[in-house]
């Protein structure tokens, strides 16, 4: 029967150990499960014949945590855990989340920010002198110089602020075991810069092997572009075959060196290494707590493959498990399956079956075999590429074999389905039995938005290919006389996504009849494309600039829109009408306004406006009272910029920014410039205040200039005149809206308020 490896020198005794070749140090609870990046390192680690500590989620106010199992023979490995430490430990708003699934009982703040960092400056606290491995996804996307949102900065590679020796990047099982045999071997650690799947740091650039040298880092902080090409130099470089060394210097004595990618395992070692002796459990240290939850989600779920050639611009799989599919035997995951059916709390029910993307069990194309995944051409993205290999028949196999397993009731699978890949098989057998045997009543797959400008910045294909799957599924469905949904995983606030492409979101999920209860918030996370998208403004493949809602209120109004009747959102979705709102003021003025329109505009039905205004006119009032108070903090930013300007030079920016606001705003304006007669009762207020506001500005100057009184009227009524017909020959077309030409009203503005 499997055992748990040793969490106190207690279990150490009992095993007769006096000292552990490492003590691996971790930010989970202590999971014996294959899906727990510290099981397989363990286990593998073991089957070498290195005698493997845990601890588990230390005290990292206490140094003397870390020496709860002695000074390890060889070293100490660290794992933040199967999540990114900020990620675990914050909401897209930066918020604190309240549970941690990866702790006993849930429990939230048993692991530090930053963990990979903390844990490791904790060990050298005590012990300066062991040899500190890091690996996991928290050290594997932060490798190399990389934005973090969390602070809002470009940091430097972890290896450099851990002051650990050695980073393994990716899936590092054979990595780990060179590293250890090395040091084993009495190699120093310092002298172990040759293995593939590995970063190390240097005082001196090698010249031994073929390298790329990636911009510095202080020209990365000085220059956000600079930093959007050193990163798609790094991901054209993820390859195992074709990538080439990385270096990034940090200064002329500082280099942080990144070793190409590990080739993927081959299908003997992927089955070996989930044969290990796996508990399959957490310790038992944790019942009192009540167990550790993310256990739940994997305890009864296979994984069939690794890798993902779907390469999504938000996912980071592409930069640690890399492109290629290597994927375990049909052999090795139905005798996992078998071995479930003996477990005590097993119904017959296996959650799913597969891994990053569940229905990819081989390579893109023979190609990649021999020479990789194309460092600049995409698999699926924009359209399959000509070469892909689409077959669901091995997948299919291994289904069909996993639902013959005595015990066995259903087989479900989860993890996602690639749609576009499924219409890509010319065969359609495998769809039918997807739809027949393994949906329990709904299907979730990733469309993540509709606009297709949106979806080019994801890397995800065109809507018309959603809604291809969505028919045929349905086809499916009726045929089979089955009632199954899909149910479409949605993104808002991704780089590229407009308020205008915010509201097509919403108005397909209004004509779909569907109200998600869940909205993702993109979420910037260290080193994927979006992520730089995000942070430089820019697209790294073209270098173009990409428009970014960074606003916390922009983003909540997107995601609100895609829940209008959610009364949590009454004041964003009021907000958003009155901008939608405005929109069609403009378009079609005060006599033309239709609230029917602004209601399509914004995803929601007719009746939706009327929640919020009592009819057109209150509608009406409330955009403009938005422009005015718009007007207002603008009026304010600008007049708090230019406070120790000239009181000359104050008044013609003023005057420049009113001419601006009333030619991008022209119902505002038709409102503004009407006399009182033919000016609305309801609106001769704002008109009132407009003329009161202008009138001041010309005036203080004027005072300020000791300006007689008769010489004042006439400069004022001369300003307002060139305010007013330049915001009207802008908005008729008479005189085309450009700098070129609102210089020369600058010019007319400024020897106006010459003195005479």
């Amino acid at each position: 029967m499997a055992e748990f490896l040793p969490i106190s020198k207690s279990d150490m005794k009992r095993r007769g150990w006096a000292q552990c070749d490492f003590v691996y140090i971790i930010g989970d609870a202590y999971v014996d499960h294959p899906s727990f990046g510290h099981a397989i390192i363990s286990r593998v680690l073991e089957d070498a014949g290195y005698k493997v500590g845990i601890i588990s989620q230390p005290d990292w106010k206490n140094p003397a945590s870390i020496s709860a199992l002695g000074r390890p023979r060889l070293g100490f490995l660290v794992m933040g855990g199967n999540m990114d430490s900020m990620v675990n430990h914050y909401a897209v708003s930066k918020r604190h989340r309240q549970n941690d699934a990866y702790t006993p009982g849930g429990v939230m703040g048993r692991r530090p920010d930053y963990a990979v960092t903390v844990y490791c400056n904790l060990i050298r606290q005590t012990y300066r002198d062991v040899p500190v491995i890091i690996g996991g996804i928290e050290a594997s996307l932060r490798r190399l110089a990389h934005y973090d949102y969390w602070s809002d900065k470009l940091k430097r590679s972890v290896l450099l602020d851990s002051q650990a020796d050695l980073l393994i990047y990716g899936m590092g099982e054979r990595a780990i075991v060179e590293a250890a045999n090395a040091l084993n071997d009495g190699m120093n650690i310092r002298d172990v810069t040759y293995i593939d799947g590995t970063v190390f740091r240097t005082r001196e650039v090698p010249d031994d092997l073929p390298a790329i040298t990636l911009p510095s880092y202080p020209a990365m902080q000085a220059d956000k572009s600079v930093y959007a090409r050193s990163f798609y130099l790094q991901y054209q470089n993820t390859d195992p075959f074709s990538a080439k060394r990385l270096i990034e210097p940090y200064s002329d004595r500082e280099f942080v060196v990144q070793n190409p990618p590990q080739k993927p395992l081959t299908q003997a070692e992927m089955d070996h290494i989930y044969d290990l002796p796996y508990t399959r459990t957490y310790h038992p240290s944790y019942e009192k707590a009540g167990g550790v939850p993310a256990i739940s989600e994997i305890k009864f779920s296979l994984t069939s493959c690794r890798g993902c050639f779907g390469a999504c611009n938000f996912c980071a799989l592409t930069f640690h498990q890399g492109r290629i599919i290597q994927a375990r035997s049909h052999e090795s995951i139905v005798h996992e399956a078998e071995s479930l059916t003996h477990e005590k709390d097993f119904k017959g029910y296996i959650h799913d079956v597969g891994g990053p993307t569940a229905d990819f069990r081989q390579p893109a194309c023979k190609k990649q075999l021999t020479k990789g995944a194309c460092p600049n051409r995409q698999c699926l993205f924009p359209a399959p590429c000509k070469n892909l290999v689409a077959d669901h028949s091995d997948y299919l196999a291994l289904l069909r074999k996993l639902r013959k397993v005595p015990g066995v009731k259903k087989v479900f699978i989860r993890s996602g389905i690639r749609f576009d890949y499924l219409l890509a098989d010319p065969s359609d057998v495998f769809f039918k039995e997807l739809v027949r045997y393994h949906i329990s009543g709904q299907l979730k797959v990733a469309p993540e938005h509709v606009s297709d400008e949106v979806l080019k910045y994801m890397g995800k294909p065109r809507h018309a290919v959603y809604q291809q799957f969505v028919r045929k599924y349905q086809e499916l469905n009726q045929r089979e006389h089955m009632d199954q949904y899909v149910v479409p995983y949605l993104m808002s606030s991704h780089p590229g996504c407009t308020m205008a492409e915010a509201v097509k979101l919403a108005e397909y999920l209004r004509d779909i009849h569907h109200q998600p209860e869940q909205v993702q918030d993109f979420y910037p996370t260290p080193s994927t494309l979006s992520t730089v998208m995000y942070y430089t403004g820019l697209d790294p493949r073209t270098m173009q600039p990409v428009y970014v809602p960074r606003a916390p209120h922009e983003k909540a109004m997107q995601r609100a829109l895609m829940q209008y009747k959610d009364p949590k959102n009454y004041k964003l979705v009021r907000e958003a009408l009155i901008l939608a709102g405005l929109e069609e003021l403009n378009e079609y003025g005060i006599q033309h306004f239709s609230t029917r329109r602004v209601a399509k505009a914004c995803g929601m039905s007719c009746a939706a406006p009327y929640k919020h205004f009592k009819d057109s006119h209150e509608f009406i009032a409330e955009i403009l009272g938005y422009i005015n108070r718009l007007y207002d903090a603008e009026q304010t930013v600008l007049l708090e910029k230019c406070k120790h300007d000239s009181a000359r030079e104050q008044l013609v920016q003023v005057s420049m920014h009113y001419i601006r606001f009333l030619t991008e705003h022209p119902a505002f304006r038709r409102i503004v410039m009407q006399s009182f007669q033919d000016c609305d009762e309801e609106y001769r207020v704002l008109r009132g205040q407009m003329s009161i506001k202008t009138y001041e500005v010309v005036s203080r100057y004027c005072e300020e200039v000791q300006m007689p009184p008769d010489v004042r009227k006439r400069k004022t009524f001369i300003v307002r005149a060139i305010i007013y017909s330049a915001a009207l020959f802008f908005d008729n077309g008479e005189l085309e809206y450009n700098e070129k030409n609102m210089e020369q009203v600058r010019g007319l503005l400024e020897r106006e308020f010459d003195l005479p």
